[in-house]
C-alpha cells in the first residue's frame, strides 16, 4: 500500500512542474463579473494541462468507481446541466473545445463534490447516498461546473501567485488527496498549512466566487429542467448537519462554507422561480440511485446486511421508497451471495412495480370518465389513493432488469444468465452494454457450450464503442475480458494496453504493447492487430517522451 507520504511528495512535485504562472494569452476569455484579466494570466490550455495531468494521478487509483449504472444517472444530470451552460453563453467556444467536461466517481462516504481544472468534476458516492432528490444532486453538480464555466479555479492561481506556488500546488494537492484518502484529517491537514502558509487570502474560492457559483448554478440547473427548490433543500440539509457537529462526514460544508446570506438567497430565489412538477421528478430512480451508491460505497458484511434488513421492514407508503428499500436489498443480498434473498427481493419489486402501474391505469381511467357520466358498476373495485399517482420512471424496471443480469452472473448459472440478457430486449445503453458483456463472460467461466457465440458478439459490440469512444477504460478492459477466452489474445492484450492509455498510465500501455509485439512474433499472429500494436506503440512513446519534456521544462 502506497504511503500518503509519497502520495503527496509526488502529486505535489507533479503539480509545482505544471502550476508555474504561464505568460498572458493574448486572446481575452469572455467572463461574467469578478475580473477578466485575472484568468487570462492561466490560460484555458494550461488548465487543460493541469487537468489532465491531476486525473493522470486520480483516474489509477481504485477508489474511482466507473459503475456503469450509477456513472450514467450521473453523468445524465451533468450534461444536461453542460448543454444549459452552454446554450446560456456560460461556455465559450474555445473551453467547450478545450475542457473534458466529464464527471467521475469517488467511492468515499463523505458528502462531497469538488471541481478540478479543465472541466473535470469529482463526486463522492457519500454525496449520492445522501441527497435527498435529483435536483439536490443537481444543484452540488450544476454549483460545481459554475465553478469551472466561470474559471473560479483559473482566477484563483492567477490572484494567489504572488503568494508562492507552492500555495497553490498546496490547494490542488489537497483536492487530489480529498478524492484518494479515506482519512478526511489529511487532506484538510494540507489546506489549512496552506492557507496558515499565507499571511492574507485564502485558498479556497472566495465568498464572491461562491455566490456566483450559487447564482449561476441555479440558473443552468433551472434552464436544464431541475426543480429550483433543490438548491434550498440542499442548502437546508447541509445546515443542518452543521448544527449537529458535523463530524467530518460533510466536508463540502468546510470547502463551500454556509453563511445566512447563501442560504436566504437560495430560498428566495426557490419562491421567485416556477414550483416543480412532481410528475417529472425521477423520485424514484434517484432512490434506487441512492441505495446503490449505498451498497457500493461500503462493502463490509454489517453495512450490507443493515440494507437486507431495510428491504425486509414492512411496506412504506411511498412506492418509491419501497422500491429503492427493495433495490439496495437485494443488491445487498447478491454481494453477499445471499441469492434467495435477492431473488425474492427482485420479486418483491416486480409486484410493486405491477401494482403501481395498475394504479396509474386506474386513475387514469376514473379521470377519463369523470368528463363522461356512466352508471355506477357495483363489481369495479375501488382503490382509494391519497393525491395523484404518478407513472414510475421508464428507468426503473430497465435498472431492475439489470440487477437481474448481475444477479445471474453472480449465481453463475448459465440458464439465469442467458434469460437476464435476454429480458434486456434492445436495451442499448451502455450499462446494457456491459451487463451483455458480463454476462457473456460468466457463460464463459461457467463452462457454457453456447458462451462463444455470445463471446463473439459482444466483443464486436464493444469494438464498435471504443471507436467511438477511445477514453473509456473500462470498456477496453472489458474488450480484453471478452477477446481472452475466445483466443485473441493480440487483442486482448491491445485493450489492456488502451486502458492502461484511457486512464493516463502510459508506462502500463506501452509495457502491454511491448508484451503484444512479443506475441506477434510467433505463429499465426493477426497482421492488421500486430500492426494496429506498432502503430499505437509509437504514438504512446511519443506522448510520454513529451509529458517528460514538459515536466522538465
Amino acid at each position: 500500500m502506497r504511503t500518503r507520504t509519497a502520495l503527496a511528495a509526488f502529486l505535489a512535485s507533479v503539480a509545482l512542474n505544471l502550476l508555474v504562472p504561464p505568460a498572458p494569452v493574448q486572446a481575452q476569455v469572455r467572463l461574467p463579473a469578478l475580473g477578466e484579466a485575472e484568468s487570462d494570466e492561466f490560460s484555458i490550455a494550461d488548465e487543460k494541462k493541469v487537468g489532465e495531468a491531476i486525473m493522470r494521478q486520480i483516474l489509477p487509483d481504485p477508489d474511482v468507481v466507473d459503475d456503469p449504472v450509477l456513472y450514467e444517472y450521473v453523468d445524465t444530470i451533468f450534461q444536461r446541466l453542460h448543454a444549459a451552460a452552454r446554450k446560456r453563453g456560460n461556455i465559450s467556444d474555445e473551453m467547450e473545445d478545450a475542457f473534458a467536461w466529464r464527471p467521475f466517481l469517488v467511492r468515499d462516504k463523505s458528502f462531497n463534490a469538488f471541481a478540478l481544472p479543465g472541466g473535470y468534476v469529482g463526486v463522492h458516492l457519500g454525496l449520492i447516498a445522501a441527497a435527498g432528490s435529483r435536483d439536490e444532486m443537481a444543484s452540488v453538480l450544476g454549483h460545481e461546473l459554475s465553478h469551472i464555466t466561470q474559471r473560479h479555479i483559473a482566477r484563483s492561481i492567477a490572484a494567489n501567485k504572488h503568494q508562492g506556488v507552492l500555495a497553490t500546488a498546496a490547494m490542488l494537492l489537497g483536492i487530489i488527496l480529498s478524492a484518494k484518502s479515506n482519512n478526511s484529517d489529511l487532506p484538510m491537514a494540507v489546506i489549512t498549512s496552506a492557507q496558515a502558509a499565507q499571511a492574507t487570502g485564502q485558498l479556497t474560492f472566495s465568498r464572491e466566487m461562491e455566490a456566483e457559483a450559487d447564482r449561476f448554478g441555479l440558473e443552468v440547473m433551472t434552464d436544464a429542467g431541475y426543480a429550483p427548490s433543490g438548491m434550498a433543500a440542499m442548502f437546508e440539509r447541509l445546515e443542518q448537519a452543521s448544527q449537529l457537529n458535523d463530524d467530518d462526514s460533510y466536508p463540502w460544508l468546510r470547502s463551500h462554507p454556509l453563511t445566512i446570506e447563501r442560504l436566504a438567497e437560495a430560498r428566495l430565489r426557490a419562491r421567485q422561480l416556477p414550483p416543480p412538477d412532481p410528475a417529472g421528478s425521477h423520485a424514484t430512480e434517484h432512490a434506487l440511485m441512492r441505495a446503490r451508491a449505498r451498497a457500493l460505497v461500503d462493502t463490509s458484511d454489517p453495512a450490507l446486511r443493515r440494507m437486507q434488513a431495510q428491504a425486509r421492514v414492512g411496506s412504506p407508503l411511498d412506492d418509491s421508497a419501497r422500491l429503492g428499500a427493495l433495490y439496495g436489498g437485494a443488491l445487498a443480498s447478491i454481494e453477499l451471495h445471499d441469492f434467495p434473498a435477492a431473488q425474492a427481493m427482485m420479486d418483491q419489486a416486480g409486484q410493486v412495480l405491477a401494482r403501481h402501474a395498475e394504479l396509474v391505469a386506474r386513475q387514469q381511467g376514473r379521470q377519463a370518465a369523470a368528463s363522461v357520466p356512466m352508471p355506477a358498476d357495483p363489481t369495479r373495485q375501488h382503490v382509494d389513493v391519497d393525491g395523484p399517482v404518478y407513472p414510475i420512471e421508464p428507468e426503473v424496471p430497465r435498472d431492475f432488469a439489470l440487477l437481474r443480469v448481475e444477479y445471474a452472473v453472480a449465481h453463475r448459472v448459465p440458464a439465469e444468465i442467458t434469460a437476464a440478457v435476454d429480458a434486456l430486449g434492445n436495451e442499448r445503453s451502455r450499462p446494457a452494454m456491459f451487463a451483455r458483456a458480463d454476462g457473456a463472460i460468466a457463460r464463459a467461466a461457467a463452462h457454457d457450450p453456447a458462451a462463444g457465440r455470445a463471446l463473439q458478439r459482444e466483443t464486436e459490440e464493444l469494438q464498435t464503442w471504443v471507436s467511438e469512444h477511445a477514453g473509456d477504460a473500462l470498456a477496453w478492459t472489458t474488450l480484453a475480458q471478452c477477446a481472452e477466452p475466445l483466443g485473441d489474445r493480440l487483442r486482448a492484450i491491445r485493450a489492456e494496453a488502451e486502458s492502461h492509455a484511457a486512464k493516463g498510465d502510459l508506462s502500463g500501455a506501452i509495457d502491454r504493447l511491448h508484451a503484444g509485439q512479443q506475441v506477434a512474433r510467433g505463429a499465426h499472429a493477426d497482421f492488421v492487430e500486430a500492426s494496429i500494436i506498432d502503430s499505437r506503440l509509437r504514438e504512446l512513446e511519443a506522448q510520454r517522451r513529451e509529458l517528460r519534456k514538459e515536466q522538465r521544462e
